[in-house]
């Protein structure tokens, strides 16, 4: 599946360079297979990465309950449970509900961290309370991103590294000029990261069932 979505990339790589923003639900719309740097590589997870992206969720967990306000993933969180998780990232990517990229070091060896990017018509989007910080309107906005890097990589700059790409991809490739950035407030890490751009707190986020705001930097 993941070769497919390579081969599509690049039979429509023109059609991307001419202006047109990728569409969640319009399929003539390529979605972007793959961002590469010199520190790391973004392409669709599959399955098969469930061992490698086990060994970066299970350092990072303190992190990613922070990060999602919940007990995921809990201390005995398993491989095939993730293997499990996996599977379903990659049909709903196939499927254009929600594009979802594993962070590998430049040999493919490593995990380095994950993206997620949903359309505001997510289902848990919609449950959600929004509120604009300003004169903002949620209707305005075309895609919503969620990122983290692996635990020992934020301590070298990782996910600064990979904010700063990420803003340039998704503009530049995906044409995607009103996407925000979400984590939550209790994260204070990604807030100070974030919050140290020129990205601005656009909106605040309530979520059923979970602590804290999460706020929405655009």
């Amino acid at each position: 599946m993941a070769i497919s979505l390579y081969l599509l990339c690049a039979s429509t790589q023109g059609y991307l360079l001419k202006g047109h923003a990728v569409s969640f639900a319009d399929s003539n719309k390529p979605v972007p297979a793959e961002l590469r740097t010199e520190q790391f590589v973004l392409r669709p997870i599959v399955a098969d990465d469930s061992e490698a992206d086990y060994d970066a969720v299970m350092e990072t967990r303190e992190y990613l309950r922070l990060w999602q306000q919940s007990t995921w993933p809990e201390d005995d969180f398993t491989v095939e449970a993730n293997r499990k998780d996996l599977v379903e990232l990659e049909r709903r990517h196939v499927e254009r509900r929600a594009f979802t990229y594993t962070v590998l070091a430049p040999d493919g060896t490593e995990c380095l961290g994950c993206v997620y990017v949903f359309p505001p018509s997510a289902a848990f989007l919609m449950k959600s309370t929004v509120t604009p910080v300003g004169d903002d309107d949620w209707a305005d906005v075309d895609a919503v991103v969620f990122f983290w890097a692996r635990a020992s990589q934020m301590e070298t700059g990782m996910d600064e590294r990979l904010l700063a790409a990420l803003r340039a991809w998704l503009n530049e490739e995906w044409k995607l000029h009103r996407a925000v950035f979400v984590t939550n407030e209790q994260f204070k890490q990604q807030v100070d990261l974030i919050g140290s751009t020129n990205l601005s707190l656009k909106f605040e986020l309530l979520e059923p069932g979970k602590r804290g705001k999460f706020l929405a930097f655009g």
